[in-house]
């Protein structure tokens, strides 16, 4: 970062309610200058334009808080955000799973992108680049008026490159997933860009009675191919941890929520330093995989408990049986120890926020209904 060059023509700006406009020297006139405009409120259904202007700029910093912070409020605010007047947003986001607080739950944490500083508002750095027009929304989908809302876009304008990307943001949930299939963090989208990273949150099923849930790989398909290009180990693999996943909040990883009480896990990976690159189109997936004992996979799967097992290890050099390369399943309970790790297809209650750059402006998602986001909070 260079940070005495200045391009030539570049000008700062921030966007609240005490400045809505691109105008120079009309910022913070309401009650004669003395603090006359700081929030406002979001009725139940209403949408409240954050921003909304004509130019070639960057967007550099969001900063929001608002007055009721509970998991119901921030999954039912629906931000979105509009580059260069596309029909689709590119944004279509909760509030809260946007800025990276999982499941709804505010905790005090920095990563590279985001941060909550001491769990009470909710910080963004990423650069969004916009070439004619930017438009920003926050509307309220609850049945509650949201009293206090305050915000500050802080942007650049400037002039873009043909190549820079336009950043977009989708999130989706599935309560739960499908047994024996992948979650999509992110659906298949068109065109060439970067995938910037997620926050995922799961809320695990209590019928697997504490069995852990996250071995599944996280998976990236380019191109519309239909086998993936790149491919992970496992869940906390993917996280930068190991051997299951305690809370711990880095730059580009960490796991903000590990809940073992109420069941309930939020994590994020973001590609700084390892950009994903692709061209054609991506997809990205998880499998919906866990583990423990074969015996207790054993047990769970008597009890009518969803369970589809894949591997068992039994601990020793080559003792690692892949059970779906077999031509006939054999009889886990004469085949293999009672203590012997089973790999099992399972389901839970999964959501994802995926951030990426496209070449293009038009958005391809809408978000789902706000009673299927808040559902089980």
């Amino acid at each position: 970062m260079n940070l005495y060059h200045k391009p030539s023509g570049a000008e700062t700006r921030w966007i609240s309610f005490e400045h809505s406009t691109l105008e120079r020297g009309s910022a913070g006139q309401r009650n004669k200058g003395a603090k006359g405009f700081p929030f406002d409120s979001v009725r139940a259904g209403e949408t409240k334009t954050l921003m909304d202007i004509h130019a070639s700029g960057t967007i550099r910093r969001i900063w929001i808080t608002v007055g009721d912070r509970s998991p119901e409020m921030l999954r039912s605010l629906r931000l979105e955000m509009t580059w260069d007047d596309a029909t689709i947003p590119a944004v279509s986001v909760p509030l809260g799973d946007f800025f990276g607080i999982g499941l709804g739950r505010t905790v005090a944490f920095e990563s590279g992108l985001f941060s909550n500083p001491e769990g009470r508002s909710f910080n963004c750095c990423v650069p969004m680049p916009f070439r004619r027009s930017a438009k920003v929304t926050l509307t309220n989908d609850s049945d509650k008026d949201l009293l206090h809302l305050f915000y500050d876009i802080d942007l650049t304008i400037d002039e873009h490159e043909l190549n820079d990307l336009y950043f977009h943001c989708t999130w989706r949930r599935e309560q739960p997933n499908t047994l024996g299939e992948e979650f999509e963090i992110l659906p298949h989208v068109k065109g060439s860009g970067r995938f910037l990273g997620c926050n995922i949150g799961v809320i695990v099923d209590p019928r697997y009675d504490g069995a852990w849930w996250g071995e599944g790989e996280v998976k990236f398909r380019f191109g519309g191919e239909s086998e993936p290009t790149l491919c992970g180990t496992g869940t906390e693999d993917y996280i930068g941890t190991g051997w299951g996943q305690g809370q711990y909040m880095h730059r580009t990883q960490g796991c903000s929520v590990a809940d073992s009480e109420k069941n309930q896990w939020a994590f994020y990976r973001y590609h700084l330093d390892d950009p994903v690159w692709f061209d054609g189109g991506c997809q990205a997936s998880i499998q919906t995989i866990g583990g423990t004992s074969l015996e207790k996979v054993l047990q769970l799967q008597s009890a009518g408990v969803p369970i589809l097992p894949i591997t068992i290890d039994n601990g020793v050099l080559g003792g690692f049986t892949r059970l779906l390369e077999l031509d006939e399943m054999p009889d886990l309970v004469t085949a293999f120890e009672p203590t012997n790790w089973c790999n099992f297809w399972r389901e839970d209650d999964w959501s994802a926020t995926a951030y990426y750059y496209l070449d293009h402006a038009e958005g391809t998602f809408s978000l789902p209904s706000v009673q299927s986001r808040i559902a089980g909070l």
